[in-house]
């Protein structure tokens, strides 16, 4: 008489998550241009969401749109949204082989809100742009010409090293970018490399 064979399930291992911290230092390899959203930008779209009725417009100053494009850090100085630099770095892989853009999104985290830009005082910059159908209008928008930024990085060791996550971010720079008008947009602008060796040290 056959006998049924037993089946015994083996338990699920799940190793402990190795968590470490690092920063990276990003070279930028073109400008970066800036655009926050104004406070004048988003009432007029809450406004408009609330079909209140339109006020006549102001009248322009580029000066203070050129101001209001940047994100100013408490105490002086500019910053950049830590979020655009994580969205680049998990876009990257798209042109990674074995990394999927989950696998990334849930890897690494950047530890902060805003990324402190860093290297020369950003310029204004004048740019002929269409909005709606086709009508041109002009932006005022703060451009970082040279500049480069540390971004703090709390990852999962058990899933990408540092060194993939280097890798990441290297090509992040020259497939994605950040900013208006970066690669990822058909643009040029906002392109970046991870620095190393004597780089580094001249920026530390």
């Amino acid at each position: 008489m056959a006998t049924k064979s037993i089946k015994t399930e083996k338990p699920i291992e799940l190793p402990a998550m190795n968590i470490q911290h690092a920063e990276i230092v990003l070279i930028g390899d073109s400008s970066l241009i800036s655009h926050k959203w104004s406070e004048k930008s988003k009432k007029e779209i809450r406004d408009k969401q609330q079909k209140k009725a339109k006020t006549a417009k102001d009248i322009r100053d580029p000066q203070k749109e050129f101001s209001d494009s940047l994100y100013h850090i408490e105490g002086g100085g500019y910053g950049f949204p830590a979020v655009a630099f994580k969205a680049a770095a998990v876009n990257a892989c798209s042109h990674v082989d074995g990394i999927t853009k989950v696998h990334a999104r849930g890897a690494f985290h950047i530890m902060c809100e805003l990324i402190k830009i860093e290297g020369e005082d950003p310029v204004q910059r004048e740019d002929m742009v269409r909005v709606g159908m086709g009508v041109a209008d002009l932006r005022y928008r703060g451009e970082f010409k040279k500049w480069h930024c540390k971004v703090p990085i709390r990852f999962n060791a058990n899933v990408l090293s540092l060194e993939q996550i280097i890798n990441i971010f290297d090509t992040a720079g020259f497939s994605t970018g950040v900013g208006e008008w970066r690669p990822q947009k058909n643009g040029d602008y906002g392109m970046f490399h991870v620095a190393r060796g004597e780089e580094n040290k001249k920026v530390a």
